[in-house]
């Protein structure tokens, strides 16, 4: 069952609840223990979807609440070296708390992604960081490579916080900039965190409106290599 038809299901029906009032958004509001769901990664029963469902996702819903999780279990490496081991690697910040920059990355890029869906039925998106390994310095100024980006997105109901379809793990990795590319790219204003943060907007814009979602490039073999 697709996300989008699961969530056009239960949204249609809290489209007609939400008529008479109007919510304001509460944007990446912290959530401090994990669902289950999330958590485990399990997959919840699926539903039965509406035959007739709007044909203007943006029109129908709005995103009122986005959690972004970074666990601390995930490891940080500082090493500067091409490819270093860990599942943060974040170096366009001073040095500190990688995991919150990480997740004023995604809460910043999400909240960009879904501002223009302006509809009266309300989402709230769970999301829970599995990967974030941009490029070291060295790898930066020399070879590129891949930002390998992976996370679990898990869609409710703002209102009833009715799960809306399975959760989904996505891969959206993005090609990086190495050497003068990079150097030119700065120039243009386009940093690391530009161009990630704008990645991750489309990337929560295609899971939201697409039924396949996001679909991951085919970045070679660097992008094969962070598999392993």
């Amino acid at each position: 069952m697709k996300t989008l038809k699961l969530i056009m299901m239960l949204g249609l029906g809290a489209m007609v609840s939400a008529c008479a009032t109007t919510d304001t958004a509460t944007r990446n509001a912290r959530f401090d223990t994990v669902p289950p769901q999330v958590q485990q990664f399990e997959t919840l029963p699926a539903q039965q979807f509406l035959a007739s469902a709007p044909t203007n996702f943006s029109a129908a819903f709005n995103v009122q609440q986005i959690n972004v999780l970074v666990p601390q279990s995930l490891k940080v490496s500082e090493r500067n070296s091409y490819y270093p081991g860990g599942d943060i690697v974040w170096r366009e910040d001073p040095i500190g708390n990688r995991h919150a920059q990480v997740k004023a990355i995604f809460d910043t890029g999400f909240a960009k992604g879904t501002d223009a869906m302006a509809g009266d039925a309300g989402l709230r998106l769970d999301v829970k960081v599995l990967r974030f390994h941009a490029l070291t310095e060295k790898a930066r100024y020399t070879t590129g490579g891949v930002h390998s980006i992976k996370f679990a997105l898990w869609i409710r109901d703002a209102k009833s916080g009715q799960a809306l379809g399975e959760v989904r793990i996505v891969d959206a990795d993005l090609d990086a900039f190495g050497g003068q590319q990079a150097i030119n790219a700065e120039a243009r204003g386009q940093t690391q965190k530009v161009r990630i943060t704008d990645h991750l907007a489309e990337v929560i814009r295609q899971e939201l409106s697409n039924a396949e979602g996001f679909t991951n490039p085919k970045l070679g073999m660097i992008q094969q290599l962070n598999k392993i």
